[in-house]
C-alpha cells in the first residue's frame, strides 16, 4: 500500500528544496573588481584618460562613493598641502570659527623653512575664522599652526589627525606634519585624499571655505583693540580662480591644492554638475600639469558616471554633494555615517544590484517549495 507523505517528510522536502534555490548559481558572485575604469560597452560608456603622467590618481561619486576610475591609487607619497584637508577634518568642528586667540611666537615655533604663509603676526589677535581662511585660500602654514596651538597642540594635533584617519579608513595615510610639509615618513594617498575631501564636504564650514575664491583678511587686532587694514588674499586652487594660463573649470567646488620638492603638484578637488559632485585627486604628474591632468579626470567623469562600472568603493560616510554657490544638496541617500558603518560593514554592491529583479528571483524560488508543501498538505485524507 503506498503511504501518503508525512508531514516530517514534507517539511524536509521543503528546506531542502529551499537551500538548493537559495545556492547562486556559478558567477552569480560579484567577481573582483574589474581594471582601473571599467569600460561597458553596453551603456557605451568612455574609457577613462590612458595619457596622464600622474603617478596616482582618482575619480570618484561623492554621493555614493563609487570609484569610478583609478591608477595606483593606494600608492603611499608625500601629500604636500592637501594634507590640510585631513586638518580641517580634524580641526574644524574643535575650534569654532568666532574663538580668538592671541598669537604667541611659541605658536609659530617649528614651522618649516619656506612654508607658505598669510601674514599671521605675533601678539596680535585673530579669529579662528580668518585663520581658517588662511588656511584654504593661502595654505597658509602659519595659520595652521596658530590653529593647532589653539586645539592644545602641535604634537596633540597630530594624534587627532592619525585617529581620524584611521576612523575614515584611509589606511595609507601617516601624519607627522599636521600642515602637510615634507617629513620622514609623511604619506597619503590618491585614495584617502578623496576620501578627506569627501567627508570635509558634509561640513557646511569647509564646504564654504574651500570653495572661496578671495577674501579679505586681517592685520591683526592689538592688545588695545587697534587694528590695522586687511589686505586681499586669493584661493591657490587655478581651477577655482582661473589664471592667463589656467581656465577656471565650470561647477568646482575646492577642495586644495599642494607643492613640495619631494611632493611635487598635488590636488584634490571637486565639481558640481546636473545634481552630481565628483571628487578628483592627482598626485605628482610628471609634466607638471596638474590641473589639466585633474580638468580631463574630471570631463570624462562626469561623461562617464552612470555609464561605467565602479571598480572600488569607498569607505561609507555621511556624504552630500555641495553647489559652486556653497548650498547643500542631496542628489542621492547618502551612505551611512562613518560610526555607524564600522558597527555595521556593508559590501561594495556592483551596480547591476540596482535591478529589482534579482529579488523578486530569489523570493519566488523560496515561495516554489512552500507552495508544494501546501498543496501536499490539503491532499492528505482527513480522519
Amino acid at each position: 500500500m503506498r503511504h501518503l507523505p508525512t508531514l516530517r517528510h514534507i517539511c524536509s522536502l521543503t528546506a531542502a528544496l529551499t537551500v538548493a534555490l537559495a545556492v547562486p548559481a556559478p558567477g552569480a558572485a560579484w567577481a573582483a573588481s574589474p581594471p582601473t575604469g571599467a569600460h561597458d560597452p553596453a551603456h557605451s560608456a568612455p574609457a577613462a584618460p590612458d595619457s596622464l603622467s600622474a603617478l596616482s590618481w582618482l575619480v570618484a561619486d561623492a554621493a555614493t562613493g563609487q570609484v569610478l576610475a583609478e591608477h595606483n591609487a593606494h600608492r603611499r607619497l608625500p601629500p604636500a598641502s592637501t594634507l590640510k584637508t585631513l586638518f580641517a577634518v580634524t580641526v574644524l568642528p574643535r575650534v569654532p570659527a568666532r574663538k580668538v586667540h592671541l598669537v604667541k611666537e611659541s605658536d609659530l615655533y617649528g614651522m618649516g623653512e619656506g612654508s607658505s604663509q598669510v601674514g599671521v603676526v605675533p601678539g596680535l589677535r585673530y579669529s579662528a575664522g580668518d585663520l581658517w581662511r588662511g588656511v584654504f585660500l593661502r595654505s597658509g602654514n602659519d595659520a595652521v599652526h596658530v590653529l593647532a596651538a589653539m586645539n592644545g597642540g602641535w604634537e596633540r594635533t597630530t594624534r587627532q589627525m592619525q585617529t581620524t584617519a584611521e576612523r575614515l579608513g584611509a589606511s595609507d595615510t601617516h601624519v607627522v606634519s599636521p600642515d602637510g610639509y615634507d617629513a620622514e615618513g609623511q604619506v597619503s594617498s590618491a585614495r584617502d585624499l578623496v576620501v578627506f575631501a569627501r567627508a570635509g564636504l558634509t561640513n557646511p564650514a569647509f564646504a564654504k571655505y574651500c570653495a572661496t575664491s578671495v577674501a579679505q583678511f586681517p592685520s591683526g587686532t592689538d592688545s588695545r583693540g587697534h587694528s590695522g587694514p586687511s589686505f586681499e588674499i586669493q584661493n591657490t586652487n587655478r581651477l577655482l580662480t582661473g589664471t592667463p594660463d589656467v581656465a577656471p573649470y565650470p561647477g568646482l567646488i575646492g577642495v586644495k591644492n599642494g607643492y613640495t620638492t619631494n611632493a611635487g603638484n598635488t590636488l584634490v578637488t571637486a565639481a558640481h554638475r546636473k545634481g552630481r559632485t565628483l571628487i578628483v585627486s592627482v598626485m605628482n604628474p610628471q609634466a607638471g600639469s596638474v590641473y589639466e591632468e585633474a580638468r580631463a579626470l574630471l570631463d570624462w567623469g562626469f561623461t562617464a558616471v552612470g555609464r561605467v562600472r565602479p571598480v572600488a568603493s569607498l569607505p561609507p560616510v555621511r556624504a552630500r554633494s555641495v553647489s559652486a554657490a556653497g548650498a547643500a544638496h542631496r542628489p542621492a541617500p547618502a551612505p551611512a555615517p562613518a560610526h555607524e558603518a564600522a558597527a555595521h560593514p556593508v559590501a561594495a554592491r556592483p551596480a547591476e544590484t540596482d535591478d529589482p529583479v534579482p529579488g523578486i528571483a530569489i523570493a519566488a524560488a523560496l515561495l516554489v517549495p512552500l507552495g508544494i508543501s501546501l498543496w501536499l498538505l490539503r491532499r492528505r485524507p482527513k480522519g
